[in-house]
């Protein structure tokens, strides 16, 4: 597997708005510390996207991890989906059918993807109910969501949610339509290989890179700069030096930036047993999840 030189991490929101206290931006480069890129600035999604446009243009040799998932189930219906005549056929036609849906949404939010009469019918909803079409319990699973529950290595929820603090949907639609711009400029493993040199996007869960460090449970956030040191030693990294308090987003960024460098020279992330082509263009896979 090639080698990099820095690894980013970037803790995503979904939530309304300009800005959002829930994203955070770290990197690790080479063996030093990780550090946040604009420490106590409260970044909006259109910085983070003019940030990731800055590393292609600049072809810096970068693995870059984001927090939300790439797409919806398809392997289990053949479909995003099903009985809507515009279902895509792939990721990037997805990420193409968000954008024109939500193309009038400031801030690149999703409000009017899902209040499309066919889209709403496959969500639950907060306060619009739930979609005729939304499967139920808990949802439909992609096969990497479904991989990671019955190995136990994640806990994941189906991003066709959109209720409670563990629902991954809107920050998913949202990151989708920066997927869509970023396309062709920086590629994104598994649907397209690792390329020789410059920057690769990744899909990340950040719970992972807790469980590596040894937090698990309800321990899975940290809000203390010692805590943090603790968990980024675990990791083989040197400390972060936070001295008192942390936000969570702050500590997830960068322990997940020490945990992407801790593991992108394996060769067992590359190669999950369960990903197929077919998966790597409809559903993708999330990085680290063997």
């Amino acid at each position: 597997m090639r080698r990099f030189q820095h690894f980013a991490a970037i803790d995503w929101s979904g939530a309304r708005g300009l800005r959002q206290r829930g994203i955070a931006l770290a990197v690790a480069s080479g063996t030093a510390a990780p550090e946040l890129v604009r420490p106590g600035h409260i970044w909006s999604r259109a910085e983070i996207l003019a940030w990731l446009e800055e590393v292609a243009a600049s072809g810096a040799d970068m693995l870059i991890g984001f927090d939300f998932s790439a797409a919806f189930a398809f392997e289990d219906r053949g479909a995003y989906f099903p009985e809507w005549a515009d279902s895509p056929a792939d990721l990037p036609a997805l990420w193409a059918l968000v954008e024109t849906l939500a193309a009038g949404d400031a801030h690149y939010e999703i409000a009017s993807f899902l209040a499309h009469p066919e889209a709403r019918r496959h969500f639950r909803h907060g306060r619009g109910g739930v979609g005729d079409l939304f499967e139920a319990g808990a949802g439909r699973l992609r096969v990497v969501e479904r991989h990671q529950r019955a190995t136990k290595q994640a806990a994941s929820v189906s991003n066709f949610n959109l209720v409670g603090a563990a629902q991954v949907g809107k920050a998913s639609l949202s990151g989708m339509r920066l997927l869509h711009r970023l396309r062709g400029r920086l590629p994104l493993w598994p649907l397209e290989p690792a390329p020789p040199k410059g920057p690769l996007l990744v899909e990340i869960y950040t719970s992972l890179a807790a469980r590596a460090a040894g937090i698990g449970g309800g321990r899975s956030k940290i809000r203390d700069g010692a805590a943090l040191d603790a968990a980024l030693a675990a990791l083989g990294s040197p400390p972060a030096g936070f001295a008192g308090p942390v936000s969570d987003h702050a500590s997830d960024a960068l322990l997940t930036a020490a945990w992407l460098r801790a593991i992108a020279g394996d060769d067992a992330p590359w190669s999950p047993v369960p990903l197929t082509e077919g998966l790597a263009r409809t559903e993708g896979w999330t990085f680290g999840i063997i």
